[in-house]
């Protein structure tokens, strides 16, 4: 009974509003329903139905549910360190650098990408495409602003990626919050996007989709991959998340590994 309301409820979503996550991992989505359903203090997953469909706030709680928020500033210092010594020295003397960033989130990972390339000195010339699902995320992400209590972690974090500077010429701090420089968003440009229902928008020379993929099921894992790979410029570059990768996916041959450590991938064909 519970999956068929599960079901049906997924697919009035998608139907009312258009969002798709009739495909995302079962348990995931099991998870934050049943979360939803007690914050609601709602009876059933059909009460929750019913509610979504007549109130838009409630849907935007349970859009937030499905969200992906969980991210900080250099997460998986090894990463960017890895990106750093080994992709940099290879797109430096590109004449423009495209890069898209799926996922976002709040945008700490494309803020820490920001300085990475501002350090290289190539920033100048790259254009970040910064895209989430959750448009209410997104305009948090734009405004670039912290809790001042996770930038001891940050600096951590930038430190052992290979920063070459004080993490603190970054940012203002102002009361409980830093603000981010504004410098390091102008040449982000952040956008809503589905991974599920909108087609490929540009041609890039790397994509970075990490821990996105891990909350979908096999079948919409390979069809992401099919829109990455339509995305990824001739060997171009593809970062996932330490849990992904692309074995058993339709383009596990259309890749070399890069760094496998790393989950960092070369388009090859």
């Amino acid at each position: 009974m519970e999956k068929i309301e599960i079901e049906l409820l997924l697919e009035a979503v998608f139907r009312f509003y258009g969002y798709d996550f009739r495909n995302y991992a079962y348990p995931f989505i099991q998870r934050r329903i049943s979360q939803r359903v007690r914050k609601e203090n709602l009876s059933s997953i059909s009460a929750l139905q019913e509610k979504i469909l007549r109130d838009s706030g409630a849907m935007q709680n349970l859009l937030l549910d499905f969200s992906i928020n969980v991210t900080e500033m250099f997460r998986d210092p090894t990463f960017f360190r890895s990106f750093r010594t080994k992709i940099i020295p290879i797109i430096r003397d590109y004449p423009e650098i495209r890069i898209w960033h799926v996922g976002c989130s709040s945008g700490e990972e494309v803020y820490s990408m920001t300085i990475l390339l501002h350090e290289e000195g190539i920033y100048e010339k790259t254009k970040i495409y910064a895209t989430d699902l959750n448009h209410m995320i997104l305009e948090k992400a734009q405004q670039g602003t912290f809790p001042l209590d996770v930038m001891k972690l940050y600096t951590k974090n930038y430190m052992d990626a290979g920063g070459t500077r004080a993490f603190s010429e970054y940012y203002k701090a102002v009361g409980d919050k830093v603000f981010f420089h504004a410098f390091l968003r102008k040449n982000v440009f952040f956008a809503q996007h589905d991974l599920v229902t909108d087609q490929s928008f540009n041609e890039f020379d790397i994509i970075i989709c990490r821990n996105v993929l891990i909350y979908f099921n096999k079948d919409l894992q390979n069809e992401v991959h099919k829109l990455l790979y339509n995305s990824l410029s001739q060997s171009g570059f593809l970062g996932l998340g330490k849990r992904e990768g692309i074995k058993f996916t339709s383009y596990e041959n259309c890749y070399e590994e890069f760094d496998g450590s790393e989950r960092l991938f070369r388009k090859n064909r």
